[in-house]
């Protein structure tokens, strides 16, 4: 059958406006960039509209090493390069200087893409999936709560740890610290938001969870992971989230979220009827934001989105702390020493341990920071450009132009990476060396473990308060640490969901000598 002149005629103006406009956008874009003084970054792999390259990434997530996999591009490509991922256009940094820009002095320019369509059905609208009006509404209703003296209240970790401690074998047998420090984080996260633990470690279980679809505790933490893992995965798949969405994952949301919404549901009713109150009048991180407003969801939603910092981010530092002293056992010596001078340990202990006294030990608060250096509990995070734009350095022969960013594209910073480049950081930049800072305590945009600019971490300083203490209550207790992995390479096979962790555990043997 012919087709009609019409039709013809129609196809052809079409084409014709396809490609006019194709043009005048190539035309201005070119314009732009010429006016940004921009040169062209290097590039990377991108046939077949970047399929081949998402496969290498998804044979090196089920390898366990998609974190080191994109280390070596960096090696091959440059500081700066871009490349077609699911034919998408994705510009890749480790430049200290893009980073600055995409977080801080071109905050605008950015935004988090789809993330909140890919994180949605666990974390809601909060201060990790908003943007915008929204994004800074929650930001506003969760800060005063970070800078009141109650986020230093180290005498509500007192139980926690040590039922942490009561679970370390003592029999000098090895077990998995890393399971450990995720339940001590879970409970203390929870403790501190809703006014009760959900008690990982403890033998009594509350009573909402015995009633909620989770069960027990464990319950709990594992339908938490459950969901993370899931985000994760949406997350890597771009624009290509919605497909992924099974059962498991819709069933472990709704298995968090009865949990959550049983204390939002507690707090507003305190909120109605102060009198009914209970508790022993510690501050209560929902019961405050519950004062700033009744929808549940909000609540919910904002609750969530700290939980998720506040149980993994500290976990996955405690872990790697304990991952590095058990390998280097100088370290530990000489970190054990200065925490028993400055506090005593266990059966000698005589002074009260404070935040202001964490501070005061300069090795302790190394050994941290060189941890988060290694091991940054969020190695890789994405931008998208709202506008038109482009970013400081990358482009040219010698790599120091500025680079053109289209509106759309997908940006993405690697801070593990950008932590080890030996340029920045000496030709020992792989190797744990805490004294490191000793010698040079300043840094820039070359060391975030925290992001930076407007989206900085607000529970930063809670995430390292606690970790210190319950590094120094651990040490007081424990003065032989051994690595009890058959693996014992320096560096660990890493399995990141959100936050970074050890996917082998961190076995090993902590006891006291006598």
């Amino acid at each position: 059958m012919l087709l009609s002149p019409a039709i013809v005629l129609f196809g052809a103006l079409y084409a014709t406006f396809v490609v006019l406009r194709y043009l005048v956008q190539l035309h201005h874009h070119r314009k732009l960039a010429k006016q940004l003084h921009c040169q062209p970054p290097a590039t990377g792999n991108s046939a077949w509209f970047g399929i081949p390259a998402f496969l290498r990434l998804s044979k090196a997530v089920r390898e366990k090493r998609w974190i080191d996999y994109l280390c070596d591009q960096f090696d091959v490509h440059g500081t700066t390069f871009t490349q077609r991922f699911l034919s998408r256009k994705l510009l890749t940094t480790i430049e200290p200087e893009n980073v600055k820009a995409i977080l801080a002095t071109q905050f605008q320019d950015f935004c988090l893409g789809t993330r909140h369509e890919q994180f949605y059905p666990l974390l809601g609208d909060g201060i990790f999936t908003l943007d915008g009006a929204g994004w800074t509404h929650a930001r506003g209703m969760l800060r005063p709560q970070f800078t009141r003296d109650q986020v230093a209240d180290l005498s509500m970790l007192d139980d926690h740890i040590t039922h942490l401690i009561n679970l370390i074998p003592k029999d000098r047998s090895s077990f998995d610290i890393q399971r450990l420090f995720f339940l001590l984080t879970l409970d203390s996260a929870t403790h501190f938001l809703f006014g009760e633990s959900v008690g990982c470690m403890s033998p009594m279980t509350t009573g909402v969870l015995e009633k909620s679809a989770v069960r027990n505790a464990q319950g709990f933490a594992e339908a938490f992971t459950t969901a993370q893992d899931y985000l994760a995965a949406r997350s890597r798949a771009q624009g290509l989230y919605w497909v992924i969405n099974p059962k498991e994952f819709r069933e472990a949301n709704r298995r968090v979220h009865e949990v959550v919404d049983h204390y939002v549901n507690v707090a507003l009713e305190a909120k109605r009827n102060p009198d009914r109150k209970q508790g022993d009048g510690r501050y209560i991180f929902l019961e405050a934001l519950a004062a700033e407003t009744d929808d549940p969801k909000m609540l919910r939603d904002n609750m969530l989105n700290i939980l998720l910092a506040g149980r993994d981010t500290t976990a996955s530092l405690l872990s790697s702390t304990f991952f590095y002293l058990a390998r280097y056992p100088q370290v530990f010596a000489r970190l054990r020493k200065e925490i028993v001078d400055a506090f005593g340990d266990s059966k000698s202990a005589n002074v009260e341990i404070t935040q202001t006294k964490l501070k005061d030990i300069p090795y302790l608060r190394y050994v941290l920071n060189e941890v988060l250096r290694l091991q940054p509990p969020v190695p890789v995070n994405f931008r998208v450009a709202t506008k038109d734009t482009s970013l400081p350095v990358g482009g040219g022969a010698d790599r120091r132009s500025p680079v053109y960013v289209r509106k759309g594209t997908l940006v993405a910073y690697n801070v593990f990476t950008m932590h080890r480049r030996t340029d920045l950081w000496g030709k020992d930049a792989r190797t744990f060396r805490p004294e490191r800072w000793e010698e040079n305590a300043k840094h820039g945009w070359e060391y975030l473990p925290f992001n930076g600019g407007p989206r900085i971490c607000l529970g930063q300083q809670y995430a390292l308060t606690e970790a210190s203490y319950t590094v120094v209550r651990l040490l007081q207790h424990f003065d032989c640490l051994e690595n009890a992995d058959p693996d014992t390479r320096l560096e660990p096979i890493k399995n990141s969901n959100l936050t970074m962790m050890h996917d082998h555990g961190v076995p090993v043997k902590l006891y006291a000598s006598q």
